[in-house]
């Protein structure tokens, strides 16, 4: 009997959302073991427990899936650190890692590639980002990858290599999605290359891709007005990974967003005075669902809670859940008879 579990595409074919944690970038320069800057994921070759265990609590939370820690590990990142000699080692330890736990939890693994930095859109450099993107299809399908994952592209042109890529190198589903700048095209948000993001990802669908959308650079209320404009342009599955921060109209993107008080740039090391919550997270899967978008999940800022939120928004209960919060136990907020007068009336008053 066949084990495996079913895969991306037949679970969206019957209607199903699925739902993909990732943000491990962040994860793990909050705790001090990834540079801000480069942002290259060391942590995988020096502390691969952790990167383990981190896998296991997104799919405790309720991902569907283990994305393999590689955004990033790409050889122009792993140069601009001076460790090229390890990539290897870097890719096919975060791929192993995500393997085991996907196993062992019953869920999708899926590798990873990402926006290059080596992109020219007069396609001078096309045969070094193709080989960046080979390598590393190549090296996820030695684990036998679900799916892949190509993300947080600026430019159409790049992530349509990158579907080529996975078409060709993988032959396994493509999951594409774009990041969102402020780039006007037409009065519309857009790629660098001059394509309004609901065009773009139309053209990757066209192509190919089993599901397309946006990743990172916006949270939750800058990016759904995108979201709405794919879904009408766009036929098939979408995807929608936001960030956990409160963008805003003035300040749509994470990286423009300032500190309320001084007006200074917080990316990226202080972004937590405008961080999201619980809340939002809620609100934002049930307001996917309305929109009809199936593939869901979080990038930069990403938490177990903020993924448990999603879930639940979701009608799921993972194994998180038993700890979701219940106020009706605490001392002062509570209900339960047993608590004093002196806390739950008295306190309360004085909070």
């Amino acid at each position: 009997m066949d084990k495996r579990p079913k895969g991306l595409v037949k679970r969206l074919q019957d209607g199903e959302n699925v739902i993909v944690a990732e943000g491990y970038l962040f994860v793990f320069q909050r705790r001090c073991y990834l540079k801000a800057g480069a942002f290259v994921p060391e942590v995988v070759l020096e502390y691969p427990e952790l990167v383990k265990q981190q896998y296991r609590e997104f799919v405790r939370a309720g991902s569907d899936v283990v994305l393999a820690f590689t955004y990033y590990a790409h050889r122009e990142k792993m140069r601009l650190i001076g460790r090229e000699d390890v990539i290897v080692e870097a890719n096919k330890t975060a791929l192993r890692l995500a393997r085991e736990v996907a196993d062992e939890t019953g869920t999708l693994m899926a590798g990873n590639v990402s926006n290059t930095t080596l992109y020219e859109i007069n396609g001078t450099n096309d045969d070094v980002v193709l080989s960046s993107f080979k390598e590393q299809i190549e090296w996820a399908m030695e684990f036998n990858a679900d799916f892949i994952v190509g993300e947080t592209f600026s430019e159409h042109g790049e992530a349509m290599m990158a579907l080529e890529a996975i078409k060709t190198y993988g032959k396994v589903p493509a999951v594409i999605t774009m990041a969102s700048h402020q780039c006007d095209v037409n009065g519309d948000v857009g790629t660098m290359d001059g394509y309004t993001l609901q065009d773009c990802c139309k053209l990757l669908e066209d192509a190919g891709a089993a599901v397309v959308g946006l990743n990172c650079t916006r949270g939750p209320s800058t990016m759904l007005p995108i979201m709405e404009k794919i879904r009408k342009t766009c036929k098939g599955p979408i995807a929608a990974l936001p960030v956990a921060y409160r963008t805003t109209k003035e300040e749509p993107t994470f990286q423009s967003l300032t500190d309320p008080s001084d007006g200074s740039r917080i990316f990226p090391d202080d972004l937590e005075c405008r961080t999201s919550c619980c809340k939002d997270f809620f609100e934002f899967g049930k307001k996917c669902k309305e929109i009809g978008i199936q593939y869901v999940g979080i990038c930069c800022g990403n938490a177990c809670k903020f993924t448990r939120s999603l879930a639940e928004s979701l009608g799921r209960k993972p194994d998180a859940s038993r700890y979701s919060t219940d106020m009706s136990q605490h001392y002062t907020f509570g209900s339960d008879s047993s608590f004093r007068k002196l806390y739950t009336v008295d306190l309360k008053a004085a909070i």
